[in-house]
């Protein structure tokens, strides 16, 4: 064989081996390839049977709610409680339909006074205010709250000194904290606000937020009386002078309030005076034995009362039981004696005489 021959011989051999290597490289690659989708394939299965297990799973079990807080008796804003007049002369008055809680209880010749709740509320007028009744320091103390009135009784003088009270006097403190309409005659006409209240509290010193819960125990579900009577109409005499009567608008779902056949208006606005719930307490009161003919009245609370609760248009009985003037009142279904639940709204509770004929239809 040539030596060009046997050149070519091995040019030949090599370009063979190189196309082998090629080939090979190109098939290894293939291999490598197709291994590696097929494991990302695997992965991407199982990735989904993953991510399909952790939905049942979120499904099954849903995400925790926060507990709702009651809308009217929210935040940590210290309750302020008016003494409001009552008598004919002071109506129309102002701020009611901004309260959280307003009690009504008798006072001398018949009469009735309010004490309305304000909190977290920015009130420019309230009024007109009057002064202290002894028996309404028991409902502002259950309610933590600061107690503004317009004179005192002697008895009530007596107990906000020694229960102390932190209260605002109309008689030592002149404007801003009160001042006097000229619409309405002496001593109908006093007005005070919220604000102007607790610039007076903070230069007493007394503490303006508070952590005390509620009186009553609010739902933030709306709470059907089911089991009920009717109330659609609730009349309660609360002497043989002041008659009150609520009416339900089922459209609202509130009820509207009338005093002596009279529709309560507010003072401010103009627009009738409403609640979401009603509250009835009978506790009988008594003249009271302080040297005066006064005939002011003392009011028999310790203890425990039959009452109603009343709400979108039903009413049931309920029990309210009090120790002690400090203590809360527990209000309770008299049918379950479960602690009463009620809506979460405005709330007038009226305390009228045992013998008092309410009448609810």
């Amino acid at each position: 064989m040539s030596i060009k021959e046997s050149k070519s011989k091995k040019i030949f051999i090599i370009a063979i081996i190189v196309v082998i290597v090629i080939l090979g490289a190109v098939l290894g690659t293939k291999i490598y390839l197709d291994k590696k989708n097929a494991q990302n394939t695997q992965i991407a299965q199982s990735n989904d049977v993953e991510e399909n297990n952790i939905q049942e799973q979120e499904a099954e079990e849903p995400k925790q709610e926060t507990k709702k807080e009651a809308e009217i008796f929210k935040g940590n804003d210290r309750p302020i409680a008016v003494m409001i007049d009552n008598h004919k002369g002071a109506w129309p008055q102002a701020g009611l339909n901004k309260t959280y809680l307003v009690y009504e209880i008798i006072v001398e010749g018949g009469e009735t006074r309010l004490m309305a709740l304000f909190k977290g509320q920015d009130v420019d007028t309230i009024g007109p205010v009057r002064s202290s009744r002894h028996y309404f320091l028991d409902y502002a103390m259950e309610n933590d709250a600061i107690y503004a009135h317009y004179g005192w009784s002697p008895r009530a003088k007596n107990d906000i000194s020694s229960l102390g009270i932190n209260n605002i006097n109309g008689i030592y403190y002149g404007k801003p904290t009160f001042w006097r309409i000229s619409a309405k005659k002496a001593p109908h006409n006093a007005m005070t606000s919220t604000k102007t209240i607790l610039q007076a509290a903070k230069k007493n010193n007394y503490k303006t937020t508070s952590n005390v819960s509620s009186v009553l125990k609010y739902s933030t579900e709306e709470v059907e009386l089911t089991d009920g009577q009717n109330a659609t109409e609730v009349k309660i005499p609360h002497s043989y002078m002041q008659n009150v009567t609520y009416k339900y608008d089922s459209k609202t779902g509130r009820y509207t309030r009338y005093a002596r056949g009279i529709l309560q208006k507010d003072y401010t606005t103009g627009k009738s005076i409403t609640t979401k719930n009603i509250i009835i307490m009978f506790a009988n009161n008594s003249q009271l034995q302080d040297g005066t003919t006064k005939d002011r009245q003392d009011l028999h609370n310790i203890g425990t009362f039959d009452g109603y609760y009343i709400t979108n248009g039903k009413a049931i009985k309920i029990k309210c039981k009090k120790e002690n003037r400090r203590s809360k009142t527990i209000y309770t279904n008299a049918a379950t004696g479960e602690v009463l639940e009620v809506n979460d709204g405005n709330t007038w509770i009226n305390i009228c005489p045992k013998s008092a004929k309410v009448s609810i239809k």
